[in-house]
């Protein structure tokens, strides 16, 4: 399993506007291309100057649609996300591969 975690933080003054297209518009699209599995949305705790921080955690099955998706849809994704937002936030992309998982 791939967790791609992606860590948004965005401008206060658009955050529920942002917030509601996330969920209704951005995470179906991914969600769409069939690479993940399934996406939990956190907030980081914790104040941002000039803004709040989440967490979007992408499950992948293998790196095979991971390398799918960074390939065939991310490119386009991040782009309509950027035109959209542009100059309002700030993203980076993390790749975690499991090793082991401990459930209870």
């Amino acid at each position: 399993m791939v967790l791609y975690n992606v860590t948004v933080s965005i401008d206060r003054e658009i955050e529920t506007e942002w917030l509601e297209w996330m969920r209704k518009t951005h995470i179906p699209q991914v969600m769409e291309t069939g690479c993940f599995q399934e996406c939990r949305i956190s907030r980081i705790q914790g104040e941002e100057d000039g803004g709040s921080a989440y967490s979007f955690l992408y499950l992948a099955p293998n790196q095979a649609k991971m390398d799918e998706y960074q390939e065939k849809h991310a490119p386009f994704l991040q782009q309509d996300h950027a035109q959209r937002y542009g100059g309002k936030f700030a993203a980076f992309r993390t790749l975690l591969t499991v090793i082991e998982e401990f459930k209870r």
